[in-house]
């Protein structure tokens, strides 16, 4: 506590002016007293609102004011004793704080800590850019089950008994025999059931994780994400496919895209094609990412072949249909250069804080 060393007894005061001064003093005391401590509490209240406090003594010496001065020493002596009443109020708030602070052991006084926020995985945001691009122009969303039988994983689809992709190195079978099951190796068998259970036009788009038995690797995993779509209707020709193959790559990659189509093999699609972008890295003049063609292979594509629509009783005849598929990681290691397929599933906090500007 700090102590007015000219603080004059009221019972020695002789003159209003006298009173007036002291009354100062103590204010000043009042408002330079620094209170930390439940001690200093204690010791201001004892001397400003105790039952023996200072300011009685003021208010025994206000009878001997004269008249004309009562009022206003009266008034100042109520706001002095308002102050140490205000003063006391604060500090009693203040100590309760810092006592909280010290038996929790947590200093509220100290500002918060900023939470790191979290971002969307580089693999979900492309998806749903990949999903978006597609339904501006009519195509809904699809899914179906992950663990599917061989009708809709394979035979729908026109894969023949002896087909590579039937075999164990390629995929993951849970039940062989008549009711053989697997982990689905492509989402086409969501088409199937689009087009079993839905009559043309169909335009669609089904996103989700497939599974192969391949060794993990940068370039290849066990399980990755695709996105393939179908579009069935009345007189669908492959001149419809390549535009919708040009926009979805130019709304993509950007407006300066092209691609090409080079013919390819697919049992469900006839005639197939590979889909290929112009290099947005090198703007198609040759790098080490495009091994210096200037192009990149993106997905793959074709009209759907009849004894698919046959497998779906849909009249051949009368509709038409294309097909593409395309790798989610694919799509993803083109746009952000990532060229180890396995950081997309590891979850290493370093390499996802990368991606948080882009989102």
């Amino acid at each position: 506590m700090v102590d007015s060393k000219t603080i004059t007894k009221a019972k020695m005061l002789q003159s209003p002016m006298e009173l007036k001064e002291t009354i100062s003093n103590l204010s000043a005391e009042i408002k330079a007293t620094t209170i930390k401590t439940a001690e200093d509490l204690e010791t201001f209240r004892i001397k400003f609102l105790g039952s023996k406090n200072c300011l009685k003594d003021l208010y025994k010496e206000l009878k001997n004011v004269p008249n004309e001065n009562k009022k206003e020493v009266g008034q100042l002596i109520n706001g002095l004793k308002g102050e140490a009443e205000s003063k006391f109020e604060e500090s009693k708030k203040y100590v309760a704080s810092k006592n909280q602070t010290f038996s929790s052991g947590i200093d509220l006084t100290r500002p918060a800590e900023q939470l790191e926020l979290g971002s969307r995985h580089p693999l979900a945001v492309i998806r749903n850019e990949i999903i978006e691009i597609f339904s501006r122009i009519g195509f809904s969303v699809s899914e179906g089950p992950e663990i599917e039988d061989d009708w809709h994983n394979f035979s729908a689809l026109n894969f023949p008994p002896e087909h590579p992709a039937r075999d164990m190195q390629d995929t993951f079978f849970i039940e062989k025999g008549a009711n053989e099951m697997a982990l689905r190796t492509h989402t086409s068998s969501v088409q199937v059931r689009v087009m079993e259970n839905e009559k043309p036009p169909i335009r669609t788009i089904s996103p989700g994780r497939v599974y192969r038995n391949e060794a993990i690797s940068a370039r290849a995993h066990c399980f990755f994400h695709q996105v393939e779509g179908l579009y069935i209707d009345k007189n669908v020709s492959f001149a419809d496919l390549k535009q919708t193959l040009l926009y979805f790559a130019q709304e993509m990659f950007g407006g300066d895209a092209k691609i090409r189509l080079r013919p390819s093999y697919f049992p469900f699609t006839e005639p197939s094609a590979e889909v290929d972008v112009s290099c947005t890295i090198c703007k198609s003049e040759g790098c080490n990412v495009c091994k210096y063609t200037g192009w990149l292979e993106i997905l793959g594509c074709g009209m759907v072949d009849p004894n698919v629509l046959k497998s779906a009783k849909i009249d051949h005849n009368v509709y038409s249909g294309y097909a593409f598929g395309m790798g989610v990681e694919r799509i993803a290691q083109l746009k952000y250069r990532v060229g180890d397929l396995r950081l997309y599933s590891e979850n290493d906090v370093r390499f996802l804080n990368q991606f948080k500007s882009a989102f």
